[in-house]
């Protein structure tokens, strides 16, 4: 038989539509997470998972059972379970003598692993530890990266972009002032990363801005870097290209000058010689969209 006729087709309307979700698309869903345990965990490890889900949901998938994983020797069972749950990031945690409280940050590109991060877990502080008010859940998240290594570094501007592809939330177009209520603070310093959790308290301020003050609502990390994985700069790139349809189109015979302005380019035919094309320069002075 030829390779066509062993292809399994949709059988049901419901079949159907899953393989028709899971198909590329030019404006991709949201991304999702699965958030695993390792074969041998401790309580902290436990714990932290538990809250990243909490931060995560509803856009995560907890594994409570535990997998004989080591992403850094074989990927191969994480991206089985990328392809199963149609999960494109990843946080796996483990525990033992060499590497204890162990927590691996990564992403996936074509259901293969693109670049993840090994963090060791020195401090912690659990969601539960806190008696505040938490976030309702889908909250999105400002994200705040300090430190100058976030920068200059290689590797720590890798880590932010993963960090960001983790935590960033659903895109949105527009958000409002009531709207900015838990921030993820990272810090990074002398090989370490300091994770902060807010929640955003908006207090009377006597004029129509409120004052902004935050309460530490957890979970909070000291992490220590260990090891990581990353892509090439080749695979790198390929995976961060749009295709076409996302692009805007680019308008022709417009442009702006250093005020805002937007200037046109009209062409006219002369009055007088209907055969003979003239260039007329039309300034349209609008305002200066923010």
């Amino acid at each position: 038989a030829s390779g066509r006729d062993r292809v399994s087709k949709a059988k049901t309307r419901r079949s159907k539509r899953f393989l028709q979700s899971r198909q590329p698309k030019l404006t991709e869903d949201q991304k999702s997470s699965m958030i695993i345990r390792g074969g041998n965990t401790s309580q902290t490890v436990s714990q932290a998972l538990k809250d990243v889900y909490a931060l995560k949901k509803p856009n995560a998938v907890l594994y409570k059972r535990k997998n004989m994983v080591r992403p850094f020797d074989d990927s191969t069972a994480l991206e089985f379970f990328s392809k199963k749950s149609d999960c494109s990031l990843f946080l796996f945690g483990s525990h033992n003598k060499k590497r204890p409280n162990n927590l691996i940050f990564g992403r996936m590109f074509d259901f293969h692993v693109l670049d993840m991060f090994e963090l060791g877990i020195e401090r912690f502080v659990s969601l539960r530890d806190v008696k505040t008010d938490t976030c309702p859940e889908g909250t999105k998240p400002l994200l705040v990266f300090a430190g100058e290594l976030f920068e200059t570094d290689r590797e720590h501007q890798r880590l932010r972009s993963l960090l960001t592809d983790f935590f960033c939330g659903p895109r949105v177009s527009a958000v409002r002032l009531a709207g900015l209520e838990h921030v993820l603070h990272f810090t990074a310093l002398e090989g370490k990363i300091y994770m902060r959790s807010y929640k955003v308290l908006l207090k009377k301020s006597g004029c129509r801005t409120p004052r902004i003050q935050l309460q530490d609502m957890g979970p909070s990390f000291d992490f220590v870097m260990r090891r990581n994985h990353m892509a090439s700069d080749d695979l790198y790139k390929t995976a961060h290209r749009q295709p076409r349809g996302v692009k805007p189109k680019k308008k022709k015979n417009i442009s702006h000058d250093a005020f805002g302005t937007r200037l046109g380019r009209l062409h006219m035919q002369n009055s007088r010689s209907p055969q003979e094309n003239k260039s007329a320069y039309v300034s349209l002075r609008t305002e200066k969209q923010n």
